[in-house]
């Protein structure tokens, strides 16, 4: 089969599209043919040798992919040759099969394969950060920066099934507008943040923001948190890691809350499956609609993580064997 292969931790440019043996089910391992494979900023991190995480080479990248059930091994108890399937594999999504074990797998039905691919990381992010981490409440102000990525458009839509007024932060007119269209209340700029939310708040500041931005973003959010807010950290596109001046949290009395999904899924694996089904259903009576914004090739997989990495991405992106 075709694979994008990492043999060391360097630059993009130097991921291989390669062939590979196919993968073999055994025990309550299934093979799963990829219709999509999702591209996410982490993936991109990955195999430069840049994220928390630090797999053995070499490897394939890629945590999320969708597909049909090819074969199963022979422990395995609820799923069959035919089924539509999405997974969360942590790696191996960019290649033309992938072997994941049972327990990994959701059944999506006649569900597009990018849509799906979408659901697992982007909105599982989105949905563990704004559930159990920040304790959404309805009728709370919710800021979401990057809020035109695909994290970002999941935060937007969940939030507003939990009953948040949100404001979306981006960095162009364009962005702004597929905000709004995802649902956002409103819709602003970074330039001058801090005084922006202190304004559209009444002076009350936000109860959670959102943040894969860092930097600067999240130097202005930290002085306009309301009290009892929630800073959420998702991450650093920005490229830029802040250092919090932690007298803000004490004398504006709020917590900064880390959100490590991939962590979440291991150590709470009957959580994690209830907030799957709880955005399969959501998708299913169109409460959420994800933004896939391009379906490239699977051998494009280098350039599109560079654009990816490069913040120039909208929506979900997802490669196609």
């Amino acid at each position: 089969m075709k694979a994008i292969i990492c043999k060391e931790f360097a630059p993009l440019e130097q991921l291989e599209y390669a062939d590979m043996p196919d993968p073999v089910a055994t025990g309550r391992q299934v093979v799963v043919k990829v219709e999509a494979a999702g591209v996410n900023y982490p993936d991109g991190l990955l195999v430069q040798g840049l994220y928390q995480s630090k797999p053995d080479r070499p490897f394939v990248p890629g945590m999320e992919a969708a597909g049909v059930v090819e074969s199963i091994g022979p422990d395995v108890k609820n799923l069959k040759a035919g089924d539509r399937v999405a997974t969360i594999c942590q790696l191996g999504g960019y290649a033309e099969k992938v072997v994941v074990e049972e327990n990994r797998i959701f059944p999506i039905g006649d569900m597009d394969a990018g849509d799906a691919c979408a659901l697992m990381v982007a909105y599982g992010t989105s949905h563990h950060a704004l559930k159990q981490r920040a304790e959404l409440k309805e009728g709370e102000v919710l800021v979401v920066l990057g809020a035109a990525g695909a994290t970002g458009v999941a935060a937007i839509q969940i939030g507003k099934i939990m009953g948040a007024r949100v404001i979306a932060v981006c960095s162009s007119d364009e962005k702004r507008q597929i905000a709004l269209k995802s649902g956002a209340d409103e819709a602003i700029g970074y330039d001058n943040l801090k005084d922006q939310l202190k304004e559209m708040t009444g002076g009350k500041g936000a109860d959670v923001v959102y943040d894969v931005v860092g930097g600067e973003a999240f130097d202005a959010c930290s002085r306009a948190m309301a009290r009892n807010g929630r800073l959420l950290i998702i991450g650093f596109a920005s490229g830029t890691i802040p250092q919090f001046p932690v007298n803000l949290a004490l004398v504006k009395e709020y917590a900064v809350v880390g959100v490590f999904w991939g962590n979440f899924t291991r150590a709470e694996p009957e959580v994690y499956a209830d907030n799957m089904k709880e955005l399969i259903g959501w998708y299913q009576s169109g409460k959420v609609k994800p933004v896939v914004e391009g379906r490239y090739p699977l051998s494009d997989a280098a350039d599109v993580l560079t654009r990816v990495l490069g913040r120039g991405a909208t929506g979900k992106i997802v490669l196609e064997p």
